[in-house]
């Protein structure tokens, strides 16, 4: 038994079984010996399963139907610990956050933060501190170069909460990041700019400025801005 044998054997399964979601119960009923090789073989910093690793080499129809935990409330703890058994893998990689140098960079950090996440969603609040401290870097970026979230400026405290629902509801292994910034996106278009704009800012990296996002409706006459 290998890595690909594994996910093979899994994805049979799936395609045979077409079930609207799945889990570990799952894997461990229809396979035994692919649930001992995994549990065995695939361990977190923390010494959890990474279940991470399996739903990240699976179709990603497939890993959209994965069950992680129950549906109950994660009793709140801090273990500092925890937390620093994943910074202490990952020290040389906490610049990602605020600037990628390569492809592997923006993989490392991926993992850095579902990491984070994971420990965060079993209760521990230090690692939900810790990450949020992190994301903020990359939320404060964004908002200054995309006109979709340019409206969170001003908002700390609403863009705390934002990254909080998101380490909580986070589910399949995928890019948390671009999962944050379609929340921050949709759950901005009803907010109320707190800071006054000119249409010739730039955003973004290529020269463009708001006003270059300017459309008129054809039929309404109306005047909107669109995002890029």
């Amino acid at each position: 038994m290998d890595f690909e044998k594994a996910i093979k054997i899994i994805t049979k399964l799936l395609n045979k079984e077409k079930p609207k979601t799945f889990s570990s119960s799952w894997i461990s009923s229809c396979s035994p010996r692919v649930y001992h090789y995994v549990r065995t073989n695939f361990r977190t910093e923390n010494d959890y399963i990474d279940w991470d690793k399996v739903t990240a080499a699976l179709d990603p129809e497939y890993a959209k139907r994965w069950v992680r935990y129950k549906r109950k409330v994660a009793k709140p703890y801090e273990n500092q610990t925890e937390v620093d058994i994943i910074l202490t893998k990952y020290k040389d990689k906490l610049y990602t956050f605020v600037a990628l140098v390569n492809d592997d960079d923006k993989e490392k950090r991926n993992q850095l933060i579902i990491a984070l996440v994971r420990i965060a969603q079993k209760g521990n609040v230090l690692a939900q501190q810790e990450l949020t401290k992190w994301l903020k870097y990359v939320v404060d970026d964004w908002v200054d170069k995309y006109y979709p979230l340019f409206k969170w400026k001003g908002y700390t405290d609403d863009i705390e909460d934002k990254i909080h629902g998101c380490i909580r509801c986070y589910k399949y292994t995928g890019s948390f990041l671009g999962y944050l910034f379609k929340t921050l996106e949709y759950s901005g278009r009803g907010i109320r700019p707190l800071q006054a704009w000119s249409l010739d800012k730039n955003v973004g990296d290529d020269g463009a400025t708001m006003i270059d996002f300017i459309a008129q409706d054809t039929e309404t006459g109306e005047v909107k801005l669109f995002g890029r």
